[in-house]
């Protein structure tokens, strides 16, 4: 078993994945995510993004090939470790937000802090300050039936951020919002795991995901079928725009 090179904070080898009906997920995936990169998964639905982060994440366990988290065998590891890695060290964003709704907003932001050993007030200004950031600062007391579907999104948004993971994985975070918000969504989103220096893998459909990331990769029918390198664009927060045929 050969670890990854040090530079990588993700990597993955051989990648094979099927569902319980027993379809295809992924067919021998493999890539590596350096330290601080944002790196976006792009293809159709049905093409395999989600079922990649869920491997990458070790949200589900892999059966064959590997996925290492800096030097952490995560396909060796098992669900209490893996749980534990996924808390402490791991972000994610759904594409429908999954809030507690017997918490307010600020409340929900917090939670993954608290859990982490962070202080009540600590945690709550830390909330405050990620809501006011996505545009939620004045919906911080209201519980998720009081938002609506896109306020809720940037509520779960802000959850995940909160934290500072060292990974965080965002499957289609800005499906739930209106053409107009994404732009600016996106652009938060890949602006705070810049100056936080948090490595983000990025699913989504939106062209614009794949000009915000340093690379994009190509899915299709679970396979990876090339990698785009997107040249620095001056006049934007994150990169150029590119063309992606999968």
């Amino acid at each position: 078993m050969e670890a990854p090179p040090d530079n990588d904070v993700l990597w993955a080898r051989a990648l094979h994945f099927r569902h319980p009906d027993g379809s295809p997920g992924l067919a021998g995936v493999s890539l590596a995510v350096r330290e601080g990169e944002i790196l976006a998964v792009i293809g159709p639905r049905g093409s395999g993004k989600t079922t990649l982060l869920r491997c990458l994440s070790g949200l589900v366990p892999v059966r064959e090939g590997e996925v290492w988290f800096n030097s952490t065998p995560l396909h060796t590891l098992g669900p209490m470790r893996r749980e534990r890695l996924r808390r402490d060290r791991f972000g994610w964003i759904d594409p429908a937000p999954v809030l507690v709704p017997e918490l307010n907003a600020w409340e929900n932001v917090a939670l993954p802090l608290m859990l982490r050993g962070a202080g009540r007030r600590r945690a709550k200004v830390a909330a405050l300050e990620w809501l006011e950031r996505l545009d939620v600062g004045d919906k911080a007391r209201n519980r998720p039936h009081a938002l609506h579907q896109a306020e809720r999104q940037r509520v779960s948004i802000a959850r995940a951020l909160a934290p500072a993971p060292m990974v965080l994985f965002a499957d289609e975070p800005t499906a739930p919002l209106h053409r107009s918000d994404r732009t600016h969504v996106l652009r938060t989103l890949t602006s705070a795991t810049r100056s936080h220096g948090i490595t983000m893998v990025l699913a989504s459909l939106d062209p614009q995901a794949a000009a915000l990331a340093d690379r994009a990769i190509g899915l299709l029918d679970g396979r990876s079928m090339r990698t785009v390198l997107l040249p620095d664009a001056p006049d934007t927060e994150g990169r150029a725009a590119c063309s992606l045929s999968v």
